[in-house]
């Protein structure tokens, strides 16, 4: 078995003859925290979604556990253990913290329409449903409706119904955009103690979370890989420091 979970071979995409992304190699290894980052305009939000399978690419290929999924969807990953952070929709407002959870569990084990069948069914999700929300912080907060709910823990609970799918991979794009300080502490507490027995994936445009978490770091530029590494090295790397002048290291 190959170590790496993920990798990706000649990966580009254009859009009416301008390439956001151009023969991007990439592999993230199992059971490993693996940043993608870049100056804005770099193209990693393109290549986030050509892995996230959300967008088709142009040329390359993907691989998924040792299997080609460049042609794949979305959902057919996600059922074999790859999951974007909001694929199971964000969450649904007007419904309690419990009330998403339990909906994506149900999903998660076929239930494509207990949705429609009411209190009674979904009831069989509770227990889990609470370990969930134990898991990410909001055992206080099950009975709140998601739509009350801050920012940062309507972020918690939407990585609490992706956990509810047990994904091997779970790919967080931008996990703490707009958050407050208090928040990112937060989040970033939550991907540490969530992270036991599965790999993450994530696009991050905040620094300083990328390099108390990740182990290695892919940084894309104009589209192309220009370096990859721990977060010494490449916070280290003349090319790297750069690309990132005068960045405000938006999200491209």
């Amino acid at each position: 078995m190959s170590e790496y979970i993920l990798q990706a071979r000649g990966l580009s995409k254009g859009f009416r003859g301008f390439m956001a992304v151009q023969d991007v190699d990439l592999s993230v290894e199992k059971d490993s925290i693996h940043a993608l980052i870049g100056p804005n305009g770099a193209g990693k939000t393109t290549c986030f979604n050509l892995l996230s399978k959300f967008l088709a690419p142009s040329s390359g290929s993907i691989s998924f556990e040792g299997e080609d999924i460049t042609s794949l969807s979305p959902a057919a990953v996600a059922r074999r253990g790859m999951v974007r952070s909001f694929q199971i929709s964000a969450v649904f407002g007007h419904m309690t913290a419990l009330e998403n959870v339990r909906i994506a569990l149900a999903r998660a084990r076929g239930g494509n329409f207990d949705f429609w069948r009411g209190e009674r069914v979904l009831t069989q999700y509770n227990d889990r449903a609470h370990e969930l929300l134990y898991d990410v912080g909001l055992s206080d907060s099950v009975d709140v409706p998601a739509a009350e709910l801050s920012y940062g823990r309507k972020r918690a609970l939407e990585i609490a119904t992706t956990l509810a799918l047990d994904p091997r991979l779970m790919l967080l794009d931008e996990p703490t955009a707009g958050m407050t300080e208090s928040d990112v502490a937060r989040i970033v507490a939550l991907i540490r103690q969530i992270r036991g027995g599965r790999t993450i994936l994530m696009v991050e445009h905040n620094l300083s979370v990328v390099s108390g978490l990740s182990d290695r770091i892919t940084v894309l530029a104009r589209g192309r890989v220009l370096a990859e590494g721990d977060y010494e090295s490449v916070s280290a790397n003349e090319a790297v420091v750069t690309a990132y002048l005068g960045s405000d290291h938006a999200d491209a």
